[in-house]
């Protein structure tokens, strides 16, 4: 099969590999479509903590083609949707109901192979039917799992007035789970007119555009609709410049939420003393833990849309243009490579 190889930061091969054969309790899936996202660029950079080597790709739809001894659960020909972290449900973290922080986890696309590839090899059990979801649809699966996980973490106060950073694929599935968990205002901010169509599409209350260049007059803009600030700031950028203006924009006793994936490296400065006598909580998300089944009932039902958010697509040989796309964050809501 073919299949993106790195065997260290900035260096992939499109290449030839042996088809992957599933042992028990696996399947053999033909990878029908598989999301870039900035996780990706962080991998190829050799952030995230990846095992070289890597066939990345963790937003996995594919078809199952053939079964391991021990499954029958699937059958040949059905399109699932993939899980990609498999936890061992047995150490610390696990009994903690913290899978996401499993400490012999394998997670498909970071340090086991991944859906950049024209088939893979995963266990059943986290394979989730989806025939009846649009192939363009369930794509999304697992960055709205992610995004529901968010909204765990947070457990935003019904009514609360609730500012996003960003309209990439993050920033819009946040801002949907938002309006749909109660929250009285969504006002979504970013630089690019077209995404925050989409999102005021999407049901954002209020959109503002940012000037990357001058930050000053986009916080005299949102601090205009939200004087005393807004009860949630939520971070869907992972840039610095953004975050930096996070708390400045938090009412007192409101929460500031990091989403957003930022360099391992980067750093910023946070008075401690605003933290204390403002009554701040920041608080952050990290992946998908518990929240599969719900990512693809939102999905059946329509409560999140995603009709638009696909704007770049390539073949498994185009891999490094989809990177370019990515990283271009004016242009490209959601990239996706279908093998």
């Amino acid at each position: 099969m073919k299949a993106i190889v790195y065997d260290r930061p900035y260096a992939f091969r499109y290449t030839d590999l042996p088809d992957p054969e599933p042992g028990p309790g696996e399947v053999r899936l033909r990878v029908l479509s598989a999301g870039v996202c900035g996780t990706d660029a962080h991998l190829h950079c050799g952030e995230f903590s990846p095992r070289y080597p890597l066939t990345p790709g963790h937003e996995v739809v594919g078809e199952v083609e053939s079964m391991g001894e021990g499954v029958t659960t699937l059958a040949a020909g059905q399109r699932v949707a993939l899980n990609n972290r498999v936890s061992c449900g047995t150490c610390a973290n696990c009994r903690r109901a913290k899978p996401a922080f499993c400490t012999r986890l394998r997670d498909h696309g970071v340090t086991r192979p991944g859906g950049f590839a024209e088939m893979i090899v995963v266990p059943a059990s986290h394979c989730h039917p989806a025939d009846d979801i649009p192939l363009d649809v369930v794509a999304f699966a697992e960055p709205v799992a992610c995004a529901m996980h968010g909204m765990d973490v947070l457990a935003p106060q019904p009514g609360s007035d609730v500012l996003v950073f960003g309209a990439g694929t993050t920033g819009l599935l946040l801002a949907q789970l938002l309006a749909a968990s109660g929250a009285g205002r969504v006002t979504v901010a970013a630089p690019t007119e077209a995404k925050l169509k989409l999102a005021r599409d999407f049901g954002a209350d209020e959109t503002v555009v940012m000037d990357r260049h001058d930050a000053p007059a986009s916080r005299v803009a949102l601090r205009t609709l939200a004087p005393d600030g807004f009860d949630t700031v939520v971070d869907a950028t992972g840039a610095l410049a953004v975050i930096e203006q996070c708390l400045p924009l938090t009412r007192d006793g409101g929460t500031v939420f990091l989403y957003g994936m930022a360099g391992e490296r980067e750093r910023i400065e946070l008075s401690p003393h605003e933290i204390f006598s403002r009554e701040l909580t920041i608080r952050g998300s990290f992946t998908q833990a518990f929240s599969f089944d719900r990512a693809l009932r939102v999905l059946r039902t329509g409560r999140v849309r995603t009709d638009g958010m696909i704007t770049h697509r390539f073949g498994l040989d185009a891999y490094g243009a989809a990177l370019d796309a990515v990283r271009d964050d004016r242009g490209c809501v959601k990239a996706v490579i279908h093998p």
